[in-house]
């Protein structure tokens, strides 16, 4: 099975600069989850709000570390997942375009 969760937005604090450690902007996350249904789901609903909830917890500096720490929390909370696609966009920041990171995390062979 694969789960898609798209253009997920919501305002959190992320960033190195000093207005962006102070004035909460948009970030947009799309995701990609493969797992094996073996009469066990994920909740894609459940999902999305442990994203939001983690990365306006912790307010990253770098959306490097948001990357890295967003699957391995994610992976701890849904343990079935096989592969995790994760793409953070920043729409705002820059005047003439989204800036983005993505990165696939493969957690079973």
């Amino acid at each position: 099975m694969k789960i898609y969760i798209e253009s997920l937005s919501f305002k959190t604090i992320v960033g190195l600069l000093d207005f962006e450690r102070v004035t909460p902007q948009e970030l947009i996350v799309d995701v990609e989850i493969d797992y094996s249904y073996n009469n066990e789901f994920i909740n894609y609903a459940e999902v999305a709000q442990e994203i939001e909830n983690f990365i306006q917890k912790k307010q990253f500096l770098l959306l490097e570390d948001a990357l890295l720490q967003t699957s391995k929390h994610l992976y701890k909370k849904f343990p079935t997942m096989q592969t995790l696609f994760l793409k953070l966009t920043k729409p705002s920041i820059l005047p003439h375009c989204k800036v983005a990171l993505s990165e696939t995390f493969v957690f079973h062979s």
